[in-house]
């Protein structure tokens, strides 16, 4: 099966969050709790009922302020790090591209919510487990697009083949560049390649974005088991002298 991919074009982006609501509207995930705390983004991260949000950047250029803005969710990873360390086989990547997680084989031990480089896992305490973007696959199965693509109303989002949105990314490369912008991919090569790629106008960085995101690995899941296994036998070595101490303690008493 063909892998798809969403091109998100930054320079078209105008922060109006019309993704954040059809996300929450399709999939029937309910508001987070916000105050607000100086900025118009919110919520201020993705969460377990919050599956995609626009960044909101400002970065100040001489006298001017502009903002920048970066839709964030899961990246649908080539090599998914939440995938590496599932322990229950939940967290797994689709013939499609997309990466989901089983609801009904997640026991919300938060492996994937620590592995994800871009945060795009969380825990939900509704549910009880991990939850993310999953790209929709029932409009998409219909013949539809993502929610979030369908809604936007400024043409920034994209979705369909990897290899045609590459390919649109790269045309519409040219045209910021001959506009004398900066056009910089990101999701190319990141992370073995992710099939949520950004075409923006400044460093990954500027938008809250990871310069260098790190994909974690089975060995790396085999690591942390092996701490934890460590430590609990660590735990148990003064508990057990604990008991034997008890144990002479009660003999004594019975002489």
């Amino acid at each position: 099966m063909v892998e798809n991919a969403i091109f998100y074009d930054a320079s078209k982006c105008i922060g109006c969050r019309g993704c954040q609501v059809a996300c929450k509207q399709w999939n029937g995930l309910p508001g987070d709790k916000t105050v607000f705390w100086g900025s118009y983004e919110n919520p201020r991260t993705l969460t377990g009922n919050t599956w995609t949000k626009i960044n909101f950047r400002e970065k100040r250029e001489g006298d001017n302020v502009k903002f920048l803005f970066a839709k964030t969710q899961c990246m649908h990873c080539s090599e998914p790090s939440c995938v590496a360390v599932c322990a229950t086989g939940a967290a797994r990547k689709m013939p499609d591209g997309r990466v989901e997680i089983d609801q009904n084989r997640c026991v919300g031990c938060k492996n994937c919510v620590v592995a994800c480089p871009f945060g795009a896992a969380n825990f939900s305490e509704d549910t009880g487990t991990s939850r993310k973007c999953h790209r929709c696959p029932d409009r998409v199965e219909a013949g539809l697009k993502p929610a979030c693509v369908s809604t936007c109303v400024t043409g920034a989002l994209n979705f369909g083949e990897r290899s045609e949105m590459i390919k649109l990314a790269k045309q519409r490369r040219q045209g910021l560049w001959a506009e004398g912008q900066k056009a910089i991919f990101y999701g190319l090569n990141e992370a073995g390649g992710t099939n949520t790629i950004y075409l923006l106008n400044d460093e990954p960085e500027a938008y809250g974005l990871p310069k260098n995101p790190q994909v974690a690995t089975a060995n790396i899941f085999a690591g942390w088991l092996g701490v934890g296994v460590a430590g609990a036998l660590i735990a148990l070595v003064p508990f057990k002298s604990f008991l034997e101490a008890r144990e002479r303690g009660l003999k004594g008493g019975r002489s």
